[in-house]
Order: C-alpha cells, then structure tokens, then sequence
C-alpha cells in the first residue's frame, strides 16, 4: 500500500477531529470518544518522540516538526528528517513555516500542555533576570499579528531583521598586557550574541563600543588574529571561515589604549 500523502493525513485528522468536537445535534448520532493515543502519530514530533512545541512546518514536503527539533537537526543536514527530500541547497531553514493551526489543535486536545510550557518559559525568563512581553491577543492585538511567528514574544519592538537566519557568536578578548582592573572592566561579560547573518562587523563593533563605553575606533574585530572589514557579513565570514563547525562562531577583539592612536 502505498504510503499516505500529507493531504490524505491531514484530512484524516480533521475527520476525526470532527467526529469528537462537531457532531450535527439535528442528527441522533452518538458521541464517539477516541483516544489520544490514536491521534499521536499527527501530533508527536518524530525528532524529540513529544508533543509539537511551536509546530514548524516543511514547506517543502509539509512534514511538522518542534521548532527548536528542527532548527537543531537542519544545522548539520538540509533534508527532511522523515521523507529525506531536500530542503534547500543552501539554507534549508529558508523553507520552514511555523504552523499556528496545528499548535493550537495540539494545545487543545492534549490536557495541561499548554500551561506546563507556559510555566516553563516564565521559570527560563525569570532564571535569567529578562522580562517576557506577551503579545496580546483578541481585539488587542497588532493588525499582522496573524504573519508573526507563534510566539509570545512582542515582534513589534524586537530589531529591524527579526525574521533572518540567525548566527550564534561567541566575542572572546584577546590577552592584553593592561592592568587586571582595567581589563577587567574592557571584557564583556556576556560574550554570547545571537545576531542576523546580514550583520555586518562594523554593527559588532558598535555593540562592543557601547557595552564597554570605548570610542569606534578603540575596538577592532579579528579572526585567527586577522582584522576584519567593516562591511563583512556574518553570513559571509560563517561561511568562508567556520561552515560545517558547531555554534558558535568565535571572534575576537581588542581594545586600542586611546593614547597609541
């Protein structure tokens, strides 16, 4: 028998998913109760054997995965985990799209999922001193509120390329010969950034100039202790210096002493 294709499963579920939650009232039909289990096959993720957390879709072959699952796994592949179709020659990540409509059916039929993850991003924000905006919802609700991502996180104030391919960067300092309190205080202390793979160095060194209250042209970025072009991009440096490594990408930088300028 030949294998079921996305539509036929999709149709599938929602027969079945009408058969508990839409039956005519007109009609002396009998409530049909079904089991979860039998429904586990359309709302497990195959990566992670759990219910969808922020169900992103292929749109290549339409298979639904976690978020998070995929993301991770299309780091060191570009096809489908399950049909192994090519995702994309490049940037598979181009070609997923996170599935507000199978969150919420997942959300609904699965009791308590949806408040135990609720709970388990508040205890992650609360961890870590960061305060969670949520967007709001109803007729409160931003007007392309529908186009954002699934997600409580308020888009509408995040940074200009909130919906590129991200980079993971580590910025590591360089030894330097200052005195330990000064060097101190010229060393980030958060050295992981998470960043679009459109920015550029010049942007890395305007965080850098900010976060350590030094001039532009204190901070020079290096890689194997080459300086780096301001208009380099992430994307172009990750892939000419560090593709098919592990995140994240380490750089350095130094700080000049304002008086060997």
């Amino acid at each position: 028998m030949a294998e079921q294709g996305p539509m036929a499963i999709a149709m599938r579920l929602r027969n079945q998913l009408q058969s508990v939650y839409k039956l005519d009232p007109l009609r002396n039909e009998e409530e049909v109760k079904i089991k979860i289990k039998d429904l586990n096959e359309h709302i497990v993720c195959y990566l992670c054997a759990g219910y969808f957390i922020d169900a992103t879709t292929i749109t290549e072959c339409l298979h639904t995965f976690c978020k998070s699952c995929i993301v991770k796994y299309l780091q060191t592949s570009k096809y489908c985990p399950m049909c192994n179709i090519k995702i994309h020659e490049t940037q598979p990540l181009l070609n997923l799209k996170l599935d507000r409509v199978m969150q919420d059916i997942v959300y609904k039929l699965v009791p308590g999922l949806q408040e135990s993850e609720d709970k388990r991003i508040k205890e992650f924000y609360q961890s870590r001193g960061l305060e969670r905006v949520v967007q709001p919802s109803g007729d409160d609700a931003l007007p392309d509120a529908a186009g954002l991502p699934y997600t409580s996180f308020d888009h509408s104030k995040a940074h200009f390329y909130r919906y590129d391919e991200q980079v993971s960067l580590c910025l590591e300092r360089l030894n330097s010969s200052l005195a330990g309190k000064d060097k101190t205080k010229l060393t980030l202390q958060q050295k992981f950034v998470r960043c679009s793979v459109r920015a550029e160095v010049r942007h890395l060194r305007k965080v850098l100039c900010h976060r350590l209250n030094v001039e532009k042209n204190q901070v020079q970025m290096l890689f194997n202790n080459e300086s780096l072009p301001d208009h380099m991009t992430m994307k172009r440096l990750w892939l000419s210096h560090w593709f098919g490594k592990a995140q994240p990408l380490v750089l350095h930088y130094t700080i000049k002493d304002k008086r060997s300028r």
